[in-house]
């Protein structure tokens, strides 16, 4: 988001391009006919289908809320977060690597409920515990799930949608993964205040899951896939019931010819000259590398933290500020799916890129001027300072409650002295403030409150980065790198782009926090 997303937006656009460099190439090969048929079967199975990207949107955003919380019950360190967040994208990377080779051994349809149950069942796991070692097996589980299902999902829909809709329901896909973003958000909001509420937001995709799994089953199998296991009558029937035609010998023709192509090239021809195709593998990656260094994952999966940083100082008020993050993300991603074809990719990604790198320059000034804090913050939400701001709890002037946290506190300050003087003299001022009935949560409150315009020109330059990514590099270069492959090789090509994608938001995630806490 993803996909990125970013890894959200990375396979939405695969196959959007399918038949596009036939027709460029001439009238050699059969041509499907101006107006195939696009029935209502049709759009229900891209829609179901598409129930994935919802999920993956989900998974993707959820752990920006739901961290503040775990951070706080399970007392977690800034590189355990980090491993939390990263290990759903060590679970995607690995899914990456292998699921070209699953979709095609067992189908696109089978794939994805293959994919539903495993998001279910990743689900489950993380439910009963509070362990960090199960939330790293059931995170890798759902990255695993949410990985496979992004590939198998948006060639499914490909391939059984007409050449003249194909852009159209494949970009169902991309949508619903910006309002998965932006439901996670909202369920970040709605559980921040609730009492284990990073279960309920785990917990909320495990029906959808399953209903998705079950509405997959009554589907048919991708009419390419039939074809591929040399199953022409049964594909011939599945085309007929998609398009609502007695007839569907031509496109069954054009399906079995476009197949032929994929025996002209090898994985290695991507790094030969031929035809190209190292330039074009260099464009490609290229691509893939600035839409995760520019910033997008730290957005995804850390917008809560991040605007905590900076002002927003309780888990309702930052995780209701990032709710802003996912409207943008749809809002903008609406033009930049139906204009595409009007204003072209190229100017989408010159004017995203720009304004992006405006509202980030002006991001860092804001949150240089009012010293942005991150140690503070990943180590803010001790247990006692979870209760102590929950409603309806023991007050700050509880005496026992204090003398007790104010133990804690100094034994905890006995272990930093071991470690280094600046976390010492965090633990000091934590206990001095228990001590006299204050607290310290916040990163800022030895100097004073943020200015609130100062706060809130950081949330505007946050949502109009945003903004500029959804309508540039996130979609754009995915619709670029699947125009710039011939059809024969272009899904190994999207595989190993894919691969480096997950690969790089991996390692920017799972090193964050810890670049900000040096940086401090």
């Amino acid at each position: 988001m993803v996909p990125g997303q970013s890894t959200e937006d990375q396979q939405s656009q695969t196959m959007r391009a399918g038949e596009d460099e036939e027709s460029r190439r001439g009238s050699s090969r059969p041509q499907l006919p101006a107006a195939t048929g696009c029935g209502t079967f049709t759009f229900l199975s891209s829609a179901i289908a598409a129930v994935s990207g919802l999920l993956m949107g989900y998974e993707l955003g959820l752990i920006s809320g739901a961290l503040l919380q775990m951070s706080s019950v399970l007392t977690l360190s800034c590189k355990e977060q980090e491993v939390i967040v990263s290990s759903l994208l060590f679970g995607a990377l690995f899914a990456s690597l292998t699921g070209g080779f699953l979709i095609d051994r067992f189908g696109r349809r089978l794939a994805i409920i293959i994919a539903s149950s495993l998001l279910v069942v990743g689900s489950l796991i993380l439910l009963p515990y509070e362990s960090y070692e199960i939330l790293i097996v059931g995170r890798i589980a759902i990255g695993i799930s949410i990985s496979l299902s992004s590939i198998a999902t948006c060639v499914y829909i490909a391939e059984i949608a007409p050449q003249h809709r194909r852009g159209l329901l494949v970009s169902l896909n991309e949508l619903m993964i910006v309002i998965g973003i932006l439901f996670a958000y909202i369920s970040n909001y709605a559980f921040a205040s609730v009492s284990h509420g990073w279960k309920y937001m785990f917990g909320l995709v495990i029906p959808l899951g399953a209903l998705q799994a079950i509405a997959m089953y009554f589907l048919p199998p991708s009419p390419r896939f039939l074809v591929m296991k040399n199953n022409d009558e049964e594909a011939r029937k599945v085309l007929e019931r998609l398009r609502e035609a007695s007839d569907a010998t031509k496109e069954l023709t054009v399906i079995k010819s476009s197949l032929k192509d994929e025996h002209q090239y090898s994985f290695l021809d991507l790094f030969r000259s031929k035809n190209n195709m190292r330039a074009r593998m260099l464009v490609g990656l290229t691509l893939v590398f600035f839409v995760q260094t520019t910033g997008q994952p730290n957005i995804l999966f850390y917008a809560s933290t991040v605007l905590k940083s900076v002002g927003f100082q309780t888990d309702e008020a930052a995780s209701l500020a990032s709710t802003g993050v996912g409207v943008v993300k749809v809002v903008s991603t609406v033009p930049a799916t139906f204009f595409v074809d009007q204003v072209g990719s190229k100017t989408f990604l010159c004017i995203g890129s720009s304004v992006m790198a405006v509202s980030l320059v002006t991001m860092g000034l804001v949150n240089h001027n009012i010293h942005v804090n991150f140690t503070k913050v990943c180590r803010s939400q001790s247990p006692e300072d979870f209760f102590l701001q929950r409603p309806g709890n023991f007050t700050v002037t509880n005496g026992s409650l204090k003398d007790l946290f104010a133990s804690m506190a100094s034994t905890e300050r006995l272990s930093f002295d071991v470690q280094s003087p600046d976390v010492a003299r965090t633990g000091e001022l934590n206990g001095t403030a228990l001590a006299g009935g204050k607290s310290t949560t916040g990163s800022h409150m030895e100097s004073g409150e943020v200015p609130v315009v100062l706060k809130w020109l950081s949330l505007a330059s946050l949502l109009v980065y945003v903004a500029a990514f959804s309508i540039g590099l996130g979609p754009m270069s995915w619709l670029v790198l699947s125009e710039i492959f011939p059809v024969g090789i272009r899904g190994r090509a999207m595989a190993l782009t894919s691969s480096m994608n997950w690969g790089i938001n991996l390692l920017i995630s799972l090193t964050f926090l810890t670049v900000t806490e040096r940086e401090k």
